[in-house]
C-alpha cells in the first residue's frame, strides 16, 4: 500500500517563493510519473504539474514560468519550487502518483499553502 506525504507549505505575501516536497513509501517499485494537484476551499481539485519517469513536465498554463517540478530518478519522490507565487494560487496541494492522474487512487494528506496579498 503506497502512503504520501506532502511538506512544505505555508503563509507567504504575493510574490514569495515556497517549495514543496512529496515522498511516496510503502512499495519499492514501480517508479511512476508523479503529478502535483491543488484544491482550493470550495472548489474542485485541479492539475498543476507532472513529471515522468523521464523527466518529462507538464504544467497547467497559470503557473508556467512559475513553478518548476523535479523529482529524482530512482524515487518515487517529488518536489514543486513555487516562485512569484499570487493569491490565487492559495489551496491545498497534493502529489499523486501517474501521470496526470491518481493511478493508485492514494492521497497524501496535503499541504496548504496560502498567499497573501
Amino acid at each position: 500500500q503506497w502512503r504520501l506525504l506532502e511538506s512544505g507549505g505555508g503563509l507567504v505575501q504575493a510574490g514569495a517563493s515556497l517549495k514543496l516536497s512529496c515522498t511516496a513509501s510503502g512499495r519499492a517499485s514501480p517508479l511512476y510519473a508523479m503529478t502535483w494537484f491543488r484544491q482550493a476551499s470550495g472548489k474542485e481539485r485541479e492539475f498543476v504539474a507532472a513529471i515522468s519517469v523521464s523527466s518529462f513536465t507538464h504544467y497547467r498554463d497559470s503557473v508556467k514560468g512559475r513553478f518548476t517540478i523535479s523529482r529524482e530518478k530512482t524515487k518515487n519522490t517529488a518536489s514543486l519550487q513555487m516562485n512569484n507565487l499570487k493569491p490565487e494560487d492559495t489551496a491545498v496541494y497534493y502529489c499523486a502518483l501517474g501521470w496526470m492522474t491518481n493511478d493508485e487512487g492514494v492521497w497524501g494528506q496535503g499541504s496548504q499553502v496560502t498567499v497573501s496579498s
